[in-house]
């Protein structure tokens, strides 16, 4: 699993997008904080914890790696032995926990969302050139042949009472299905559910720019989290900050438009695809970094602030009640920025 930023619309490719503050090096003898960087899913990881007060035994860098095998063997499109791609080739084994729940979470943001999140939607990233193809070439037609089978409400997952297993239902053959823009989400959720059964109560982790953190950092303060500019080029995270937001308890993710994209006859093509016509977006919305309850939902609706624009977004936003955002906007010589209440930002200087 690798590579962020977008799905269904959009897909997301899992580069990261936040660059994160925290003090380096192994261990904080004062305050017991552990750093434990590492590789998963195409990308880095980085977990910042507090040792808890009753010291159990675990070996916390061999459980990680085998959360993120686990998942990966449920959710990722990039290894050939996951339910994922077992099913994009035709198959149809049988499904596990991981692959139910992110389905199902999926599907509520699908319905949300009016269809502009949708699982379904990887033949059109790959006839754009996104996807696992390398396709550019688009007519009308191919499109439209390709949105016959595109849509999640041609999906279900079915009980067999035989076998006592669950199944993924297709409406047609064709269909295949991409988590990318919700699964490092998901990820970090999991494993920082794993991480408060082991007592753990402060803790970041940030899988591929995906973040979920709780409780206090080692100064007893919310955890920091800086946003990249969405300048085109900026592909080292750090090395140009927009804003540094202070955020504890829930999962912060950004979306943008500017780490993954082709220019083709002087058109600039984005990897954010509204799934609802098949096009790549076009908007002056360059990054949605969304606050809420869990990483996977802020994973998907960063994804879906993408495709909707800043002037649906706003309007999102203005009526949600368990999300917050900050939405960049504009040029490339001439970013701004809107915020909704209660997320600490700094403009561009």
């Amino acid at each position: 699993m690798t590579g962020k930023n977008g799905i269904s619309a959009l897909f997301t490719y899992f580069l990261p997008i936040a660059a994160l503050f925290f003090a380096a090096g192994c261990t904080n003898n004062a305050t017991n904080y552990t750093t434990i960087d590492g590789f998963a899913q195409g990308g880095t990881f980085h977990l910042v914890y507090q040792e808890p007060a009753d010291a159990r035994a675990y070996n916390l860098p061999d459980s990680l790696q085998k959360w993120f095998r686990l998942i990966d063997k449920s959710l990722s499109g990039y290894d050939t032995t996951s339910l994922v791609s077992r099913i994009n080739r035709g198959e149809n084994p049988p499904l596990d926990s991981l692959f139910i729940k992110c389905f199902n979470l999926s599907r509520e943001v699908y319905e949300n969302t009016g269809g502009a999140f949708d699982i379904s939607a990887a033949p059109l990233f790959e006839i754009w050139g996104f996807g696992f193809g390398n396709g550019v070439e688009t007519p009308q037609s191919k499109i439209d042949s390709i949105m016959q089978f595109v849509g999640m409400d041609k999906l279900a997952i079915v009980y067999d009472t035989t076998s006592k297993a669950s199944y993924l239902f297709r409406a047609d053959p064709r269909m295949k299905v991409n988590f990318n823009a919700i699964a490092q989400g998901y990820t970090c959720d999991f494993i920082c559910g794993e991480l408060d059964k082991m007592g753990i109560g402060n803790y970041l982790l940030e899988v591929g720019g995906e973040i979920y953190c709780k409780g206090k950092n080692a100064k007893g303060k919310e955890w920091s989290v800086g946003i990249d500019k969405p300048l085109d080029g900026n592909f080292i995270p750090g090395e140009s900050i927009e804003a540094v937001i202070e955020v504890s308890d829930k999962g912060l993710v950004t979306s943008g438009n500017y780490r993954k994209f082709y220019i083709k006859d002087g058109e600039k093509y984005s990897h954010t695809i509204d799934a609802r016509n098949g096009y790549p977006v076009k908007h002056n919305l360059l990054s949605a970094t969304v606050m809420a309850p869990t990483a996977a939902m802020a994973d998907a609706y960063a994804t879906y602030l993408m495709v909707i624009g800043l002037d649906a977004a706003k309007d999102f936003l203005a009526a949600s009640n368990d999300m917050e955002a900050l939405l960049v906007y504009g040029e490339q010589e001439n970013l701004k920025v809107f915020a909704t209440e209660g997320i600490h930002h700094r403009k561009i200087q």
